[in-house]
């Protein structure tokens, strides 16, 4: 469990010295866009693995390591997106780390509406199929007995 959190909190470090390693010498976004996207996610890690209780034991979701860690982490990762949302907008205008964050947003919510989208689709094209299947057993047994039956006629016959 803490070494998943160290995954996390190690991504918003290495993240972190990224930006600032390049933040001087970028033309724009895009030169960055890469250690933004990591600090994120290893925001979005710590924040998962806080929240997360299940499949582990009572001393490790109580304790007060596993808490303290957790919560420092959690900190730490609101700190360094706090001073690269201050460094963001100081070479590149203010709100762009706020146009970052929701144009990420956006995409993650297109990407989860067209996931469900497809989702949707699939059963419908099941249920589809399913449907035809019926459709053709059904007439496939009504000639079967159509041609059962006309035989039966013409041997009796």
């Amino acid at each position: 469990m803490i070494a998943e959190t160290l995954a996390g909190i190690a991504l918003v470090k290495s993240a972190v010295d990224g930006i600032k390693s390049t933040i001087n010498t970028a033309n724009d976004i895009g030169d960055i866009a890469k250690y933004v996207d990591n600090l994120l996610e290893g925001e979005k890690q710590v924040q998962q693995q806080r929240s997360k209780k299940s499949g582990s034991s009572l001393g490790d979701q109580f304790g007060i390591e596993s808490v303290a860690q957790e919560v420092i982490d959690a900190r730490i990762a609101q700190e360094k997106i706090q001073e690269m949302r201050t460094l963001v907008d100081l070479r590149f205008g203010p709100g762009t780390w706020q146009s970052i964050i929701d144009e990420r947003a956006k995409r993650i919510r297109e990407a989860k509406e067209a996931a469900e989208q497809a989702r949707r689709e699939a059963m419908k094209k099941h249920e589809e199929f399913v449907e035809n299947l019926k459709m053709s057993v059904s007439i496939s047994a009504i000639v079967a007995a159509a041609v059962g039956l006309l035989i039966f006629l013409l041997t009796i016959l």
